[in-house]
């Protein structure tokens, strides 16, 4: 099999169902904190205060999309609606990936569900998602001028790949005069945290990485889903031609399918 040029495509699952790449070197600690959620061990949860005037002063605020791709559970996300004032929510899709033979269709399937469904929740708080072809590196500089973003907010990752790439992504914004906001909600634990506190070191078995976290503050418990109320604050305009612009794309549309229906053939289909 060909391994990925882009590690964030990996396998696996955690916290709620978001996409997670493969790391031997973060393995053992991504599989404990599934078990890590049992009942007693989450800390009782915080009100999330979502109010915030409701003043377009506040300029464009952009929730960034990436792995977590829900309305519930989504600190970033709150934090881009909290303050009022418009709000787009994008998703970044990579021509990139679609070229590539090391996804398989029934991932990518997968996906544009997800995204698919993310529209829909947003519809319904009369919002809609902007699904934004390219890289992040060249997209970015372009929706900050022509939207006239002032906040970017979005989940962090740990991955090598993911902060080699949101470090590019932030000086960018902080060169456009744009706030950037990260929240951690991928994962119960911060697993930087997790590799310091062992000698700067992944844990090798799941008994070190309880012994870790056991010296670790109790996870907090998930944030709230937005909500319409907080919506209605943070109104952005929505084109006519938005599915044309911004919609989410078939399988067809990025070449997976031929006209007749048929797969196009890949290196392998998980």
């Amino acid at each position: 099999a060909v391994e990925p040029a882009r590690p964030e495509w990996g396998q696996g699952w955690c916290r709620a169902g978001g996409w997670v790449a493969e790391s031997a070197e973060l393995a053992v600690v991504l599989g404990g904190l599934a078990m890590a959620s049992l009942p007693g061990l989450v800390a009782p949860a915080q009100p999330f205060d979502g109010g915030g005037s409701s003043s377009s002063s506040n300029g464009c605020s952009v929730h960034w999309f990436r792995r977590g791709l829900r309305l519930h559970d989504n600190p970033a996300l709150q934090a881009a609606v909290r303050e009022g004032g418009p709000v787009r929510c994008i998703y970044i899709l990579d021509p990139w990936f679609a070229a590539s033979s090391a996804v398989g269709i029934n991932r990518w399937r997968f996906l544009l569900q997800s995204l698919e469904d993310l529209d829909n929740s947003l519809r319904k708080l009369n919002s809609r998602l902007f699904v934004v072809r390219g890289q992040p590196t060249d997209v970015f500089p372009r929706l900050f001028k022509e939207w006239g973003v002032t906040r970017l907010t979005f989940e962090y990752d740990s991955e090598p790949f993911g902060k080699e790439r949101d470090a590019a992504i932030t000086k960018l914004a902080k060169e456009a005069g744009v706030e950037v906001m990260i929240e951690n909600s991928h994962t119960l634990y911060d697993l930087d945290r997790i590799i310091e506190l062992n000698g700067h070191k992944p844990p090798l078995t799941y008994k070190r990485f309880q012994a870790i976290i056991s010296r670790m503050e109790l996870p907090k418990k998930p944030v709230a889903a937005v909500t319409s109320g907080q919506m209605e604050k943070c109104k952005t305009e929505i084109q006519e031609n938005h599915d044309e612009t911004y919609g989410v794309p078939s399988l067809e549309e990025l070449g997976m399918l031929q006209s007749s229906g048929a797969v196009t053939p890949t290196c392998f289909d998980l």
